[in-house]
């Protein structure tokens, strides 16, 4: 009965609550029709909202679009076991804006009123408090927290048709869309990819979407008017060097033009921070510095985008971060001056420092009376990655109560903890972990011959990249035999196919036969022979005289390329999951990763090859046919030799 009725409770709150749909709306003159809800997610706010303990405390911060109110933050709540109430309260500037009790069910819906939260600079910022009371015998699970998931924000008010440059870009930005010529010059091309690197910069954690599109000979503007939350620039090689916007009287459309040797400039003001004082319609620009001050091998955890970390409980933990693209490079040999306190422990209990990373201790020391951390920490460079999280906690043992009514441990690391680190040749880690640091500031991109088609796989790429990275990527466009001949680090798309045998890919394709360098646990390379041969794409990195290089490329396949590349951009996630060296795709077929170390043989009933290279096959057979596929797997040396 219970089960029935708690079902029955459920769907009447869902439809009572709901999720109200985003309105698309109708642009009209000065503001645009329909009030939106948008997730978290969208506005740059990953992960869940965590409440522990008894009362526990997070704060949230969210972009608002001018004209737009906030109104509602709608989430599902998930309840710790054994509780007699659960309150949640929410604060700004010492005003209780909301408080509300949850009902004592597992999971369910919730609707939090944010009316009455006030707007500075396009921003909210309130406090969130959760207040849990446990039934009586029993307490509360410490790892079990309160927990507001698939949070979202419902907003009232019409979005604000920008009417200056400064204003282009809203807080929030659903997609931007680059439309340049069919036939771009270098000058536009480049433009292009800096002007969708500049964007992905400023929204990393909105992931919005970059495309590009084309603009017919005689088009001047999109044929279609921007929808709200996104927006549209048109970039064009010509005398009149500047930005301007043009249009409506929906939102209109940003255009970038000037001379080839202007044009990259004027593009640079989208990343600057004189776009806020470009209050006209019209704004051309002087010359702007295109890459960022970069900390040398002695900074702090301060300089590197940590200001210091806090944490309260019986066994506290905090995380501090090492982000390699805040130092600019590939780092090895990095060590971390601990600078810290946490509160001294009585005689009966006993406590340690620990410090972990990559789920390993590399570091361990006894409490002391005073309860200060004053400890140099080496990371071992074959547990560096692009973000290194370095975890510092204090464990204790002994009698702490009943329900751990002893006093909470408080546990802080300074900002102005000392972080020395030396360059690494060739990148430590390897492979896509290397990515971007081992390519900044500045890299380099080589298109080849189908231009627009390259620039739109370059502005894709260098998003991507850009959404790893917690500083600017500086970028080039150059032909693509000058970015291979230059020396300097550089994408480099030749999506038709690779056929320079001075550069050697760890995948590679010749006719009909598709070749892996040192996949198996001898590190030898396996040759995959496929009858008929099969288009497959890739994105490759190289550790090449000095330099690091991201190829992309097929074998005859661009458009198999294309897919590879939207897979990547359909979850923000994916380039921050690539490991190893190469990825691989082909038709049907989910893109694998090859790895950059030998990794350990498969079970004797595969006959000892590589699971990916199993992946490959499988693909072949799916896409060939019945009857049309005929594998041969041997040894790379051995077939040089028959």
């Amino acid at each position: 009965m219970g089960g029935r009725l708690a079902a029955v409770m459920s769907v009447l709150a869902l439809l009572f609550w709901g999720v109200p749909p985003v309105a698309e709306g109708v642009p009209g003159d000065g503001a645009l029709v329909g009030a939106p809800t948008l997730t978290l997610v969208e506005l740059g706010s990953a992960g869940p909202l965590q409440f522990y303990g008894q009362t526990g405390t997070t704060t949230l911060t969210f972009p608002v679009p001018p004209g737009l109110t906030p109104a509602t933050l709608n989430a599902t709540f998930e309840l710790p076991v054994f509780l007699r109430s659960a309150v949640i309260t929410v604060v700004q500037d010492q005003r209780t804006i909301a408080q509300l009790e949850l009902p004592l069910v597992p999971r369910g819906p919730v609707q939090i009123p944010l009316a009455g939260a006030d707007v500075d600079d396009n921003a909210v910022t309130v406090t969130i408090h959760s207040y849990l009371l446990p039934l009586e015998g029993y307490c509360l699970d410490p790892t079990n927290p309160l927990r507001l998931v698939d949070g979202s924000i419902s907003f009232t008010g019409t979005e604000s048709v920008p009417s200056a440059v400064a204003d282009f870009l809203p807080p929030v930005l659903r997609t931007l869309t680059i439309a340049i010529p069919r036939n771009p010059s270098q000058a536009e091309s480049d433009a292009a990819v800096r002007v969708g690197t500049a964007v992905a910069a400023r929204y990393r954690a909105q992931n919005t979407g970059i495309a590009v599109t084309a603009l017919a000979d005689d088009e001047s503007m999109p044929a279609i008017e921007s929808a709200p939350l996104e927006r549209q620039v048109v970039i064009r090689e010509g005398p009149d060097s500047g930005l301007s916007l043009q249009g409506g009287p929906g939102v209109p459309v940003l255009t970038i033009s000037g001379p080839a040797a202007e044009l990259i400039n004027q593009t640079r003001l989208l990343a600057s921070d004189l776009l806020r004082v470009a209050v006209s319609s019209e704004a051309v620009v002087g010359a702007l510095r295109g890459s960022p001050q970069l900390p040398g091998d002695t900074t702090t955890l301060r300089e590197l985008g940590e200001p210091g970390v806090t944490a309260e409980s019986l066994s506290p933990q905090v995380i501090v971060g090492i982000d390699q693209t805040r130092l600019g490079r590939s780092a090895r040999g990095i060590r971390v001056h601990l600078m810290g306190s946490y509160t001294p422990v009585p005689e009966n209990i006993g406590a340690q420092v620990v410090v972990r990373t990559g789920g390993e201790t590399i570091d361990r020391w006894a409490s002391d009376a005073d309860g200060r951390i004053d400890r140099w920490v080496d990371i071992p460079d074959r547990l560096l990655q692009r973000f290194t999280s370095l975890e510092v906690a204090v464990d204790i043992t002994g009698n702490t109560g009943r329900c751990g009514e002893f006093q909470p441990i408080t546990l802080t690391i300074d900002g102005e903890s000392v972080v020395q680190s030396s360059p690494a040749n060739p990148p430590v880690p390897a492979g896509f972990q290397s990515l971007p640091q081992a390519m900044m500031p500045r890299v380099e991109i080589g298109l080849g011959a189908e231009r627009f088609a390259d620039t739109a796989r370059a502005v894709s790429i260098m998003a991507g990249l850009q959404r790893l990275s917690a500083l600017p990527i500086d970028t080039a466009v150059v032909d693509l035999q000058q970015a291979i001949d230059g020396g300097n680090a550089a994408v480099l798309i030749a999506a038709d196919g690779w056929d320079r045998d001075d550069i050697a890919l760890p995948v590679s394709s010749a006719d009909e036969e598709l070749t892996v360098e040192a996949v198996n646990a001898a590190g030898e390379p396996v040759t995959l022979r496929i009858e008929p041969a099969v288009g497959f794409a890739s994105l490759q990195t190289v550790f090449d005289d000095d330099r690091t290089l991201l190829i992309a490329t097929s074998n005859g396949a661009p458009r198999q390329l294309d897919q590879l590349l939207r897979w990547l951009d359909d979850d923000p996630q994916r380039w921050s999951r690539l490991d190893g060296n190469a990825v691989i795709s082909a038709p049907g077929r989910a893109p694998a990763v090859v790895p950059t170390a030998p990794v350990e043989q498969a079970p004797s009933d595969t006959g000892g090859e590589p699971a990916w290279l199993l992946w490959v096959g499988a693909a072949v057979v799916v896409v060939a046919g019945v009857g049309a596929a005929s594998l041969f797997v041997r040894r790379a040396r051995g077939a040089k030799g028959g």
